[in-house]
Parts: C-alpha cells; sequence; structure tokens
C-alpha cells in the first residue's frame, strides 16, 4: 500500500512538474505581441518625472520615453494602459498590460507574484518634511504623522521599519501624500528624492529631507513563465545601457546620471 501511494505522488509530482515546464516552453506572450503589432504597456501619470500626464494626456516622462524605447526594439507600437500604483500588478495579472513599465521597485515579496527584468531605473526612498522636524532614527517615526502612497514601496519601507504605534496615513498616490503633508494634514511624506526635490524647488526653504529610508532598483514587470518575453526586455536593456541611451534618457528627465546600481545590477 505504501509503495502505492508513493508510486501516486511521483507520478503527480512528475505531472506537476511537466506541465510546468511546458507552460514555459509553450509561452508565446512575445509572439502575440509580435502578431498583434502593438505591446500593451502599463504606465502611471502620477510619478513625475518618471510619469506624468503629457500634451493631450498622453504619458510622459522617463517610464514612457523608456516603453517608447521598448516598443521600438519589438518593432510594435505602444499601447498605453494607464494604472495607479495600488492596480499595476493587478493589471499586469489580469492580462490588461502585457508589461509595466510604472517604477515598480524589485522586492521579494512582488517578486512571489511577478518576474523583473534587470534594472532599469532607481531611486531613494525618503521621508520628506518641514525643517524643523527632526528624525534621527526610526524610533523617531512615533512623534509624527507619516503619510505613504498606499502599497508603495516606501509604505513597505516605512512599515518595516516603524515602530509599533506609528500612525502611518495612506494616500491613493505620492501626490495625495505630498498635498497632505503641505497643508498640514501629515507631518512627514514618503516619496522619492526626485520627487522631493520637485516640491523643493516648488516651496524654497519650506521642506527638507528628514530621513532616508532607502535605495530601490526598478525593474519592468510582465508575468511569471513568460521566458521569451523576459529575454527579449533584458536584450533591450542590456543594449541600452552598453549604449549609453538609457543614460541619456534617464539625465534628460531627472537631471542626474542613472544610478550606478543599475549598472552594477545588470552585469
Amino acid at each position: 500500500m505504501l509503495k502505492k501511494v508513493c508510486v501516486a505522488l511521483g507520478i503527480s509530482l512528475m505531472i506537476g512538474l511537466t506541465g510546468a515546464a511546458a507552460h514555459a516552453q509553450d509561452d508565446q506572450s512575445l509572439q502575440r505581441i509580435k502578431d498583434r503589432g502593438t505591446i500593451k504597456i502599463g504606465l502611471m501619470l502620477d510619478f513625475p518625472p518618471y510619469a506624468s500626464s503629457g500634451p493631450g494626456n498622453k504619458p510622459d516622462g522617463y517610464d514612457a520615453e523608456v516603453a517608447q524605447m521598448l516598443a521600438d526594439y519589438l518593432g510594435v507600437k505602444v499601447e498605453p494602459v494607464i494604472t495607479t500604483g495600488p492596480n499595476r500588478i493587478p493589471y499586469l495579472l489580469t492580462d490588461k498590460a502585457d508589461v509595466l513599465v510604472a517604477s515598480l521597485a524589485i522586492t521579494p515579496e512582488r517578486q512571489e507574484q511577478v518576474q523583473f527584468s534587470n534594472p532599469y531605473s532607481a531611486a531613494s526612498m525618503v521621508l520628506l518634511g518641514p525643517a524643523d522636524i527632526v528624525v534621527d532614527s526610526p524610533a523617531d517615526f512615533t512623534k509624527y504623522k507619516i503619510g505613504v502612497p498606499r502599497a508603495s514601496t516606501t509604505d513597505i519601507g516605512v512599515m518595516k521599519i516603524a515602530p509599533e504605534g506609528t500612525d502611518i496615513r495612506r494616500f491613493d498616490d505620492d501626490a495625495s501624500a505630498l498635498q497632505a503633508m503641505i497643508v498640514g494634514q501629515v507631518d512627514l511624506a514618503g516619496t522619492s528624492t526626485v520627487i522631493a526635490s520637485e516640491v523643493q524647488k516648488r516651496h524654497p526653504g519650506k521642506f527638507e529631507i528628514r530621513y532616508v529610508i532607502n535605495e530601490q532598483v526598478m525593474g519592468i514587470t510582465m508575468q511569471k513563465d513568460r521566458p521569451e518575453l523576459e529575454a527579449a526586455v533584458n536584450a533591450f536593456l542590456k543594449e541600452k545601457l552598453a549604449d549609453g541611451s538609457l543614460d541619456q534618457v534617464f539625465e534628460k528627465w531627472l537631471g542626474t546620471p542613472l544610478p550606478a546600481s543599475v549598472h552594477a545590477a545588470s552585469n
């Protein structure tokens, strides 16, 4: 009896492994994109200068330009799919988008759900607030109300280091969290250094980076078991990093060199 059970379990395991391997081998996602002549790319509009609404309400910014470069590389047209921070991954997993070029940081939690390319961008996550607020360590978080974009890497980063009792307020996007900080609804807002710099330019002398949470590299995102699509996206990034065009586009939009961590992670 025991022998029969072991044999049955072995057969089930082999079938499962064979099915998974066959699914990967039968991946037609890249060919479907080429046959269709378009690639559905998830893009945000509320994360300038990475992503914003340009002329004609079309996606603009670093992510949008990288998306266009990817489509050109594949020989297809971009079909923009507008997403928000919280619905980026759900849109991908329900086939509303083929890939995301949506400033999605690579984290272990997300890697359980989706497949990331090699990095194409990076940003430091920080807490921005009035110049008179002092934050020497996470222990000081409990003194303040902290606003973060819901389900963002800033949200996750703050949660990981915040002491129990920290008052974390969640908003739909970066703009809402920052506006809450500007009008005094919260004391600190979690965002990237790039966006923090834009706020500081608009409100000279009022706000400063009070704490650096972490640095995150970002990847172009697709569903798991898409090996041909993943290989094509990584080949695209390798070429654009080697010829310097990705560096040029990053500096064009963000005014700083592409972080060394992007090059290092791709080598």
